[in-house]
């Protein structure tokens, strides 16, 4: 008696393991590239950190890991979403080819500048560009010129229920000729180009893209030209709402 029952527990302890298991495979996987001098990871709580983002993308039943591997087709298997945060160190050439062919797979994309250089080369492989100086409002302020709310938003999924967000140095982009532009600083913005720090007649005044995305063979990417916006620190509510509507832009649910 005891013998039936035992393998009849057994039996049905296997079963739920693997169902466990197979759910677990089947949930999407987002990787987070930590292997480029990145010094806000998700692992960490401070401040600066991104660990409140990755947990927000796990309340959507999202596996999120990360590594700190060189990016290769192995790296990426099995891989339904990148995200490359504020690298310090730049991508070598064949890890931007080998994003590119995860993205023409089918994979998501996100990248994200805390500064230019290190995404260049990526950048102009999606047939993007980023400023060499970071951007400065008049409007929508939040404490300094370079920290402020970005009101001016396009048609997309990422801003479902959202009327703004909030950028802490960010950087301006170009969509080039297939990009798309999903947010805008005001007109009245301004680029430092002289490096005085102040609004004089070098500089450029006008709308600056923050936010930009495209397709690239069966996949799709979305740029944005500051990294903090998903910090742990700036996650505020029409942040953290930006953070979910990326986890699921990135899933493609």
């Amino acid at each position: 008696m005891c013998k039936t029952f035992c393998i009849r527990m057994v039996a049905v302890g296997s079963m739920l393991w693997a169902g466990s298991a197979l759910a677990v495979e089947n949930e999407p996987r987002i990787l987070f590239d930590q292997g480029h001098n990145q010094r806000f990871i998700i692992e960490e709580k401070g401040d600066l950190q991104l660990s409140k983002l990755a947990d927000i993308m796990r309340g959507k039943g999202i596996q999120v890991t990360s590594t700190k591997k060189p990016l290769n087709d192995d790296t990426l298997k099995d891989v339904t979403a990148l995200v490359i945060s504020g690298p310090f160190e730049s991508l070598q050439p064949e890890e931007v080819d080998a994003v590119v062919r995860f993205t023409e797979r089918g994979g998501r994309l996100s990248a994200m500048l805390h500064i230019g250089p290190p995404l260049t080369e990526l950048l102009e492989k999606l047939d993007l560009d980023s400023s060499n100086a970071v951007l400065h409002e008049r409007n929508n302020v939040i404490d300094t010129d370079n920290n402020f709310r970005i009101t001016n938003l396009g048609s997309s999924s990422l801003f479902a229920g959202l009327t703004q967000f909030s950028v802490y140095g960010a950087w301006a982009l170009d969509p080039g000729k297939t990009g798309i532009t999903l947010a805008q600083t005001s007109t009245d913005a301004w680029a430092d180009l002289d490096g005085n720090k102040v609004l004089s007649k070098g500089d450029i005044i006008g709308a600056f893209n923050v936010v930009v995305s495209g397709t690239l063979g069966s996949g799709s990417f979305v740029v944005f030209g500051d990294d903090a916006i998903f910090q742990n620190r700036y996650l505020d509510e029409n942040n953290s709402k930006l953070a979910a509507n990326l986890a699921v832009w990135l899933t493609g649910r």
